[in-house]
């Protein structure tokens, strides 16, 4: 590696990660200030809020690494620029395009470390969040509805047809345990033949329940010499077994946004979605994004390139820094909206997350085009 080449991953890094630590910090007060509001209720100390914050770090660091890296990038050519350095490597025959492969050679560092937090880290620390926040305000977990979580199962039948459930679970302890099950189970034909009620169920690997304390109740029982069913029949067990392709990772996944989950998450929610044959456009779409995201840093390092063959004037710079971060802001709000408007129009998954990227990319190439002729 030349000296100019360390010069430049030296600049360049030390740019990004004070724009990064000066985005955290805005955000972890403005994270802060969301926290106090529910201190003080239900033993929710200002401790605990922050621990929560703190929590939050790397899904910030994930949202923010692109934007840190434009205006990063930005920052260290613009003083490259102004000291006349870049240009002294332009006269001594720095193509733009041998240039952009030297401002982007430390961004493949950060593509690989963007997506090894949105992949790893963000992960773990919403697990451990999730434990941290049962702890905190009871033993159960929060709930995607008042009623609890709602999950579709499918499983065949000793005939080979399937039977479709319905399940509701109230409570999720941090101990993968559950709490007030209700099972409704269709025949393949969409008739109700069973509701099971459970007090609390623990898994039993690989694709069982215990369920404990259990009210079963059987629709269209045959009556005692006839074959018409047409009978109820009410039963109680201490205990059963209930076998389904739920686990408690399935479970934790409908507690989590997609936006947090890993791609190894969201790859199997949408494999159990597909099989029970509901939407997964959310998911797939949240998939790609976590595919493509990382990428958006070597863009939006592509994108400040340009900036450093603009003439520095008094308050360049900062001029410079300002349009940066209007850019950083623009492509954050882009994202958001893609991903919206994708779901709300119906677009392939893939053509909504990377659709904003592909713009930011298209004026990257616009802007080094410009700058060659000029």
């Amino acid at each position: 590696m030349s000296i100019v080449q360390k010069y430049l991953n030296r600049q360049i890094l030390s740019a990004i990660g004070f724009v990064l630590l000066a985005f955290i910090s805005l955000f972890l007060f403005f994270d802060l200030v969301g926290e106090l509001g529910d201190v003080g209720r239900d033993g929710y100390r200002f401790e605990d809020a922050i621990v929560i914050v703190l929590l939050g770090v790397p899904a910030r660091v994930y949202e923010l690494l692109p934007i840190a890296a434009l205006i990063g990038t930005i920052y260290a050519l613009a003083q490259l620029a102004a000291n006349s350095e870049f240009t002294i490597l332009r006269v001594s025959g720095l193509s733009t395009m041998r240039a952009a492969g030297m401002v982007l050679l430390p961004g493949v560092f950060l593509v690989i470390t963007t997506f090894f937090v949105g992949e790893v880290v963000v992960t773990r620390a919403e697990a451990i969040t999730q434990a941290v926040q049962a702890k905190i305000r009871g033993t159960h977990l929060v709930q995607a509805f008042r009623s609890g979580l709602w999950v579709k199962d499918r499983i065949a039948d000793n005939n080979g047809a399937f039977l479709t459930r319905f399940v509701n679970i109230g409570e999720m302890r941090a101990d993968a345990g559950i709490l007030n099950v209700k099972i409704y189970e269709f025949d393949s034909l969409l008739r109700l033949r069973r509701i099971s009620f459970a007090a609390r169920g623990e898994f039993v690997a690989p694709d069982s329940w215990r369920l404990a304390d259990v009210v079963e109740t059987r629709f269209g029982v045959a009556a005692s010499g006839s074959t018409i069913p047409t009978g109820t029949v009410v039963e109680k067990h201490a205990e059963s077994m209930w076998y389904s392709e739920l686990n408690p990772g399935l479970l934790r996944v409908l507690q989590v946004a997609p936006e947090r989950m890993g791609a190894g998450n969201l790859g199997q929610y949408i494999q159990h979605l597909e099989e029970n044959r509901q939407k997964t456009d959310r998911y797939q779409t949240a998939f790609w994004k976590k595919i493509i995201y990382p990428f958006a840093v070597l863009v939006m390092m592509a994108l400040a390139l340009p900036f450093a063959y603009l003439q520095v004037r008094t308050g360049g710079i900062s001029l410079k820094i300002f349009a940066g971060i209007m850019l950083g802001i623009g492509f954050y709000l882009l994202n958001n909206l893609f991903s919206h408007l994708g779901l709300i129009n119906t677009w392939p998954p893939l053509v909504s997350a990377a659709l904003p990227s592909l713009v930011a990319l298209a004026a990257a190439m616009a802007g080094l085009r410009w700058v060659e002729r000029h």
